[in-house]
């Protein structure tokens, strides 16, 4: 869910260019709107900006300059993330974003679009944290707790990759959202939140050392956006993510929200 990842570590201050070089070779979809979802819990990409009260990150940049490229108005809503893949599979929403890992099983219900980012899971701890330094330390040590939401990576991983296999393994305290786990490892309710390194990396940032990210990678994700079942957005999005990729702009945009952004600044 921000240690730097490995892909981060190389990028170079690149311009955000506004247009793509390869512009000519997209689709245009006729100005149609398209109505976007997110959660706005998952910084940097994508949250309520603190001091402006605005909807920003690295998703809403990369949709928003996806539209321009394509053609198309942009619609945001919001929804909960236990809501977010049903809604759209059931065509409520054209597309979903909230740092959605690309999984077979989620298959069965939505199409996928191309990955436009790949994360390594870590584990997020308060600053004075000492009883354990990685994931097998916490698993033998019987009283931590880890916060997460249900039906997401991180709660799998917690499941299958730390402790014993069984989903309702008592150890784990369920949330509705990643900004709730985050507040119960903060007040002490849990002591553990396992997230990927981007948004990890962006909490630790901005606690002023109340928050540390421990242990090795946990597993390797790629995001993807969302869409119905068949959707014919698929095709000219994923040419949309290369474009983006092929100019620059995702190394520009990984450097601005990544590199360069803190919360609250």
């Amino acid at each position: 869910m921000f240690q730097r990842r490995a892909f981060l570590a190389g990028l170079s201050a690149l311009a955000f260019f506004p247009f793509s070089l390869q512009a000519a070779e997209l689709p245009d979809l006729g100005g149609q709107t398209v109505v976007v979802v997110t959660e706005n819990a998952y910084p940097p990409l994508q949250f309520v900006d603190p001091k402006t009260g605005e909807q920003v990150g690295w998703e809403y940049d990369a949709m928003n300059e996806i539209a321009k490229r394509l053609n198309f108005k942009v619609e945001y809503q919001n929804t909960s993330w236990d809501a977010m893949i049903q809604a759209v599979s059931d065509g409520q929403y054209q597309v979903g974003m909230t740092g959605i890992t690309i999984r077979d099983d989620r298959k069965e219900k939505v199409d996928f679009s191309e990955p436009y980012m790949r994360s390594e899971q870590f584990m997020l701890v308060r600053g004075e944290e000492s009883r354990f330094t990685d994931a097998e330390s916490f698993a033998a040590f019987e009283d931590g707790l880890i916060g997460a939401q249900p039906g997401t990576t991180p709660f799998y991983t917690a499941v299958y990759s730390i402790l014993d296999g069984n989903e309702a393994n008592p150890r784990i305290k369920l949330f509705e959202t990643f900004g709730a786990t985050v507040q119960a490892l903060k007040t002490g309710d849990v002591d553990v939140v396992l997230t990927d390194g981007t948004a990890g990396k962006g909490y630790v940032d901005t606690s002023n050392g109340g928050l540390k990210l421990i242990g090795g990678p946990l597993g390797t994700e790629d995001f993807g956006f969302i869409l119905p079942k068949g959707s014919e957005l698929v095709a000219p999005i994923n040419a949309a993510i290369e474009a983006l990729k092929a100019d620059g702009t995702i190394d520009a945009l990984n450097k601005k929200w990544f590199l360069d952004y803190k919360m609250g600044e």
